[in-house]
């Protein structure tokens, strides 16, 4: 169910006053609450509920929960043969949260609108926040020392919620994307979220499911509620996720 009316929080409110998630609004698809903060609490109680923040500077505080959601699961991610063949060839290696403020720096580019950025200075403070508190973390792409891709998002439980990548070589932001799909295989995660549809995410494997089936697989998944720390300690080679 929807309604026409968006709930308005304020910062006083407590971290689960959003209403239910079938309350949001079907156009705009899944805006569901306004106003509120990006406390860390706040932050973590709405991802973990099906909820996230997407905003451009100069709005308010906006939260969405739309309807269909796109996710990848275990066996989901298709390696192209293109892709295969770069593995096999190029001298990149992925590392793991060693430069998350310049990975989200590199995001903070017009990626779900066309006008601005919705990674504003406030979102990037609190995305480093939940880096530094083991929340947020990046999966990065490296060649030749450079950072040439990557994307990073949160992980509570054994749920992986990503925000946004980068790519600044062909195939950099597919590689990250990989290592996912590598932990959805070996069951260090049981789903991961890619909140808006997108034709790439598609190729890549993605699917579409109801917001309500969302809902319920996410929920066992983030219980316990607890950080991930199950990251490799050491780089991998690219040519090590070669199929």
């Amino acid at each position: 169910m929807s309604s026409n009316r968006v709930a308005w929080l304020s910062p006083n409110d407590p971290a689960d006053a959003f209403p239910p998630i079938d309350t949001a609004l079907r156009e705009p698809n899944g805006l569901l609450a306004a106003g509120g903060d990006l406390s860390t609490g706040r932050l973590l109680y709405a991802y973990r509920t099906g909820i996230f923040p997407w905003y451009d500077e100069g709005q308010p505080l906006l939260w969405w929960s739309p309807d269909p959601r796109c996710i990848l699961r275990k066996g989901d991610f298709h390696v192209a043969r293109r892709l295969r063949r770069y593995l096999r060839a190029t001298s990149a290696e992925v590392r793991f949260n060693t430069a998350f403020g310049d990975v989200i720096q590199a995001c903070a580019g017009p990626r779900r609108s066309e006008q601005g950025t919705w990674i504003t200075p406030d979102m990037i403070a609190a995305y480093e926040r939940l880096h530094r508190d083991g929340w947020a973390h990046s999966i990065e792409v490296w060649n030749d020392g450079v950072l040439v891709g990557g994307l990073y998002g949160l992980a509570i439980g054994r749920a992986f919620f990503g925000e946004s990548m980068f790519s600044l070589e062909a195939n950099a932001s597919k590689i990250a994307m990989l290592v996912l799909a590598n932990l959805l295989d070996s069951d260090d995660f049981g789903i991961v979220d890619c909140q808006v549809l997108s034709n790439h995410l598609l190729t890549l494997g993605a699917q579409i499911v109801p917001r309500s089936k969302f809902a319920s697989i996410l929920g066992p998944l983030c219980e316990p509620a607890i950080a991930f720390e199950n990251w490799p300690s050491a780089a991998i080679t690219a040519y090590e996720l070669s199929p």
